[in-house]
């Protein structure tokens, strides 16, 4: 029995970027429907809730950061990309704090769109299914019993370092703002720079190349994105 197509709703009003990503996408089996507004979205949405949205925030009738509260309000589940030309360091942390996933800025290429609809869906499903072990190139995270090795070695943290981990572990590939883990860690009573210095201490003991840092990536002005397993 052949799976079932993972059901893409695109929202952008431009029909040159929804045909560009509704002929990539179809050579991945996902089966695109497309919105030029945030009423057409919703009206999809009603119709038939997708499994993953692409977003355009610069949509003709409402913004798109309304479809975002909106949806946020509806406690809807699926994963949020934004495909935006706003490449805004405010703009992107407002996205990501109203409930999207990733961001994407135009112009974009296929392979990177693939990818990050890849990493989206796998996290999602993680959430769901919540797994104990996590496992990233030579990290490795058991959330029950609060071990973390790297490369087959303990590691010591400090019980700061560890939420941070365990956050960004739930959550990987996903980007995570500043404020999102100084609430989830501190519950919000915090400065950057204070996160800023636990996230060096972590990336000492953690990274093969801690000046070059391959698991815990910055987004810069944003906040931090944990590699996901392949």
């Amino acid at each position: 029995m052949t799976a079932p197509s993972i059901k893409v709703l695109v929202v952008d009003d431009e029909p040159p970027i929804r045909r560009l990503l509704r002929a990539g996408l179809a050579t991945q089996n996902y089966d695109v429907r497309e919105a030029g507004s945030v009423e057409e979205a919703l009206q999809s949405i009603r119709d038939d809730t997708p499994d993953v949205m692409l977003l355009d925030l610069g949509l003709p009738d409402r913004n798109g950061m309304d479809l975002l509260a909106e949806l946020q309000g509806k406690d809807e589940t699926f994963p949020i990309l934004i495909l935006s030309s706003r490449a805004d360091e405010a703009g992107i942390v407002q996205a990501l704090e109203l409930g999207a996933d990733d961001y994407i800025t135009k112009p974009f290429g296929m392979k990177e769109v693939i990818a990050r609809l890849h990493v989206a869906i796998r996290h999602r499903l993680q959430q769901q299914g919540e797994r104990p072990i996590f496992q990233v190139g030579g990290l490795k995270v058991d959330l029950v019993r609060r071990i973390v090795t790297v490369h087959n070695q303990d590691v010591k943290l400090s019980p700061r370092e560890y939420e941070i981990l365990r956050i960004l572990v739930q959550h990987a590939g996903k980007v995570l703002t500043h404020r999102f883990i100084i609430h989830a860690v501190w519950g919000g009573i915090a400065e950057a720079q204070n996160l800023r210095v636990h996230i060096r201490q972590l990336r000492q003991k953690i990274e093969d190349d801690p000046e070059q840092p391959a698991l815990i990536q910055t987004e810069t002005g944003v906040g931090y994105r944990l590699q996901a397993p392949d």
